[in-house]
């Protein structure tokens, strides 16, 4: 059995749905969260909120302030993110949009849930708070050594005190 059959259910409707975890600008309130909403990018349920099981460091990096996720398991803080059930339409354009393989990988994430407001996938339970659940994310073996000195941030917010302005993809040289 492959990870991805652990959380992607085939609907009567023969659409496959995937659950991918994410942490930083596609969350809700945040810069690229219209991406998630864009049906011309395929299907995006919000499902609820989560917490990394593992410690992760979430960084603000490069000189567009982008936040990544690097893929160093037991460093950092339990990371803060949205659970999404996308279909393959949009489970393609997310890949395209994190730039996989070059910047980003996907790869499973074990969540403990904090907020589940998702319908069930294909007549299971609904995920309890505390419980714990797996989605794909996208995070990166990619990145500068210094990175790895940067401040981590246990959540993410454009916003944010941290000071850092997100440089929208539009914007950038």
């Amino acid at each position: 059995m492959s990870f991805g059959s652990l959380f992607q259910v085939r609907l009567p409707s023969s659409i496959l749905m995937t659950h991918v975890f994410v942490y930083g600008t596609l969350k809700k309130g945040q810069p690229n969260y219209h991406r998630m909403l864009n049906a011309a990018n395929g299907k995006a349920e919000y499902l609820g909120s989560a917490l990394t099981t593992e410690k992760f460091p979430l960084v603000i990096a490069s000189k567009y302030n982008i936040p990544f996720l690097l893929n160093i398991p037991g460093q950092g803080h339990r990371v803060h993110g949205e659970v999404y059930r996308v279909d393959d339409q949009m489970l393609k354009f997310l890949d395209d949009f994190e730039s996989v393989p070059t910047w980003y990988q996907r790869n499973v994430v074990r969540l403990e849930v904090k907020e589940w407001v998702g319908k069930p996938d294909g007549g299971e339970a609904a995920p309890s708070p505390g419980s714990v659940t797996e989605a794909f994310v996208y995070n990166t073996t990619m990145y500068q050594s210094d990175w790895t000195t940067l401040r981590c941030f246990e959540s993410y917010d454009a916003n944010g005190g941290h000071g850092l302005k997100y440089a929208y993809r539009e914007t950038r040289d």
